[in-house]
């Protein structure tokens, strides 16, 4: 296989980079040294069988523009430049709606007309935009997490104060989450010319509940830490009010809680794999943390 990977230098794209490599195959990376995305389409790209859309502005707060500059108009150069070839493109679960607890969902219940964040409405526009290419795979993980995590693990360790780490809810949510093995794989196997195009769901085996997944993770990490909640209801309404405030004093940080992070860990967010499973033959390994001391500098 000859493939181009956009976003080499992020988490997901070296990833992909490395396993492809690995599995003998011929892949062209394409960082923002060599192409960024968002100034228009690469002249004289390289032939390749598929290419892996890994680029991406990911954050859910700041100026929206370079967010939609990047995930949707940089996604329409991505799908300019290669317009005859198999296009693997990185989605998000982010897609689905964020007021009401995504239960087993399937592809099908997603895009939605509401979002609460830059990144997800432009995910999702990402999506409507390539939903009549020809030859295009359409990936949706949730919460990746793994070696070279530079979003979920130091958010997470950054909410830890002293010997506790606060979380919304009870701990008793259902969480699909994405390893970057399982998601590798899952591009991979979206590049072979025999897998059939659409939208997929990409997780681990089984959902596992947020409690317990962290208390898993912090234990992994070596780390003595006690889990405590806070009321759903109450946190909703307080992080609106916090990201009110931080808007009006322009803030350049996010404030410590977000709708849009009580929106993916407070309520419950599962994923449907079976088209995965069934279309293109994924088996997803179980979550696992195991290693995760290592992952910061992976």
């Amino acid at each position: 296989m000859r493939i181009a990977v956009t976003g080499v230098t992020g988490f997901v794209g070296g990833a992909v980079c490395r396993a492809a490599t690995a599995a003998g195959w011929h892949v062209h990376p394409l960082g923002r040294r060599e192409w960024n995305i968002d100034d228009g389409p690469l002249p004289g790209p390289p032939r390749v069988d598929a290419v892996v859309h890994c680029a991406a502005a990911v954050n859910d707060w700041g100026p929206p523009g370079p967010t939609w500059r990047t995930n949707l108009e940089g996604t329409r150069h991505v799908a300019a430049t290669f317009p005859a070839v198999r296009l693997v493109h990185i989605s998000s679960a982010s897609v689905y709606d964020p007021f009401r607890p995504t239960v087993q969902a399937r592809e099908d219940e997603a895009p939605v007309a509401r979002y609460l964040t830059a990144y997800a409405a432009s995910k999702a526009a990402a999506e409507r935009l390539l939903a009549d290419r020809p030859d295009t795979v359409v990936l949706r993980p949730h919460a990746v997490y793994g070696p070279g995590d530079r979003v979920l693990l130091p958010r997470i360790l950054s909410a830890v104060r002293g010997r506790t780490l606060w979380i919304v809810g009870d701990g008793r949510a259902r969480q699909s989450l994405t390893s970057i093995d399982n998601l590798v794989a899952a591009a991979l196997r979206a590049c072979a010319p025999d897998a059939p195009p659409g939208v997929y769901n990409v997780a681990d085996a089984a959902p596992v509940t947020v409690g317990a997944a962290l208390g898993e993770l912090m234990r992994a990490l070596g780390r003595d830490v006690r889990i405590r909640g806070l009321p759903l209801r109450p946190a909703w309404r307080a992080a609106g009010a916090f990201e009110a405030a931080w808007r009006l004093a322009r803030r350049p940080g996010p404030p410590r809680l977000t709708r849009y992070a009580i929106s993916h860990l407070g309520l419950e967010r599962t994923l449907d794999l079976g088209a995965a499973r069934a279309r293109l033959g994924l088996d997803p390994a179980p979550t696992s943390f195991e290693g995760a001391a290592g992952w910061l500098g992976g």
